[in-house]
């Protein structure tokens, strides 16, 4: 059963760091575009940082470049996303979706995280002091 597991989403102050994983799990992630993207009460999902299939080309909106950082480990099992400096604007439920990367960029995906085949269940960030 092909399967996404995120992990790693709690409460921060502003300012704070969290580290979230993405665990593959029937399949592994060379063949696909991953992104992470967050969906915020009553707000559209959004892409914040995609990653290519060889892991050699990512993506991020002007909101978190330079404060995120997408990787994919060696493995080709795991996607992390390091989130630095985070603010309350931060705070939403952080999803892991993948797609086969045939036709897709790293960028197309986040810009329309509907295009995303494979979603895992959601990891909550909150920041607040």
């Amino acid at each position: 059963q092909l399967q996404l597991t995120e992990s790693g989403g709690g409460r921060v102050q502003p300012g704070g760091s969290l580290r979230l994983s993405c665990v593959f799990s029937g399949f592994t992630s060379d063949n696909y575009i991953v992104g992470w993207f967050r969906q915020a009460p009553g707000k559209e999902r959004e892409g914040v940082a995609c990653i290519s299939k060889g892991g050699g080309t990512t993506w991020y909106p002007d909101s978190v470049k330079g404060r995120f950082t997408i990787a994919k480990d060696n493995a080709k099992i795991t996607v992390t996303l390091q989130m630095n400096n985070l603010s309350p604007e931060d705070a939403a439920v952080y999803y892991c979706g993948a797609q086969r990367g045939v036709f897709i960029t790293a960028q197309a995906l986040c810009s329309n995280p509907g295009r995303a085949t494979y979603w895992g269940q959601g990891t909550q960030v909150t920041v607040s002091s």
